[in-house]
């Protein structure tokens, strides 16, 4: 070989070692990342937080809930819904900008272990637009996994920690 094959090989060879050390760095990264996120998933136990669900949450006899809207709304229809499927009560709270928007239900005796239920309908000039209705949830305990870090929740379950909204 001559001189500047040799020396290109060589560079060929430095090449892949400096990915091999940067693909361990970036390994060495990533379990600090899950590490440190799980230090502060361990802070949210005891606490409540807001993610996709459509459960009110009801103490002394107010329930809140809440709802996302992907762009502004001329007209928002909250209805709360009996176990049977049936409107309880519906709520029109007009025109809402995007973004999250909370509402208060008088909820008399109902109480969040009965799981009542509510819905959210948003149009724009006549045409329906998208509404994630929201819940507020208590975190019972943390985990981690390979592929990411989940809360145990009281109402839905395990969900990752990307799903809390607030």
């Amino acid at each position: 070989m001559d001189n500047a094959q040799v020396t290109s090989q060589m560079a060929q060879i430095n090449t892949v070692n400096g990915i091999e050390k940067l693909n361990t760095s970036v390994a060495g990264l990533s379990s600090q990342f899950m590490q440190m996120q799980a230090l502060q998933g361990a802070s949210l136990v005891g606490r409540d937080v807001i993610v996709e669900g459509n459960r009110l949450d009801i103490d002394a006899g107010k329930a809140q809930g809440g709802f996302e809207l992907a762009s502004a709304a001329d007209a928002v229809k909250v209805e709360v819904i009996a176990a049977s499927g049936q409107v309880l009560d519906t709520q029109n709270l007009g025109a809402q900008g995007e973004g999250m928007h909370s509402f208060a239900w008088a909820a008399g005796t109902a109480t969040s272990a009965s799981g009542v239920p509510f819905r959210v309908t948003a149009t724009r000039g006549g045409v329906e637009s998208k509404a994630t209705t929201l819940m507020r949830d208590h975190v019972d305990a943390v985990s981690t996994t390979a592929t990411g870090f989940n809360l145990e929740l009281a109402n839905s379950g395990a969900v990752t920690y990307d799903k809390v909204k607030a």
